[in-house]
């Protein structure tokens, strides 16, 4: 096994987002601003991680029939870390996130990494999968949410970027605009693969 592919397979050639279309519901409902994006982007990876850590450790002592039950079992006791955490340390960033730290118990991304790879694989290479996942993650938040805060309001973490010259789109930090981002995203993302495998 090739460790360093396995490492970054997930910023680009198996990207959870613009690639398996993973994770679509945080994908779409935080990047309205980089602040938001990057208190899921660290939430996700600290339960993806984590728990990936911990079912590549037991993965041979789990039945196969409870494996499932299993994996949600470890993944709901990261997730619920990560939300309190947040809750406690970062409330505003905790209340903006809402019911979306807690949905992470179903993302498919992290139960997907560790039915297709950590149950399979020891404990170096599904870290390094986990992070390679969640920084290909990170990408696609952080551009989404970056074009999103930048067009909608000017902004950029929160900073003026655009001077009082821009009329803020509106739509941008609305629900529509997440849609249209990431399509325009993933057409970008498949156009630019497609010129690669051409040349």
């Amino acid at each position: 096994m090739n460790l360093w592919k396995e490492f970054i397979k997930g910023w680009w050639k198996d990207n959870p987002v613009f690639v398996m279309v993973l994770g679509m519901c945080p994908t779409l409902a935080v990047t309205n601003t980089v602040e938001n994006a990057i208190g899921m982007i660290a939430a996700v990876a600290f339960v993806l991680i984590g728990s990936s850590f911990i079912v590549s450790l037991i993965r041979k002592i789990v039945p196969n029939q409870v494996r499932i039950a299993t994996f949600i079992v470890v993944i709901a006791t990261f997730v619920t870390m990560a939300d309190r955490y947040l809750a406690a340390f970062y409330p505003s960033l905790s209340k903006a996130l809402g019911p979306y730290v807690p949905l992470i118990v179903v993302n498919c991304i992290i139960l997907g990494r560790q039915e297709a790879f950590a149950s399979k694989n020891g404990v170096i290479a599904s870290l390094l999968d986990a992070i390679g996942m969640s920084i290909g993650f990170g990408i696609a938040l952080m551009l989404m949410s970056s074009v999103r805060e930048l067009l909608g309001a000017g902004t950029w973490l929160g900073m003026k970027v655009l001077g009082s010259w821009y009329i803020p789109w509106q739509v941008m930090v609305l629900p529509a605009g997440a849609f249209f981002v990431l399509g325009f995203l993933i057409w970008g993302f498949n156009s630019i693969n497609k010129a690669f495998s051409k040349g």
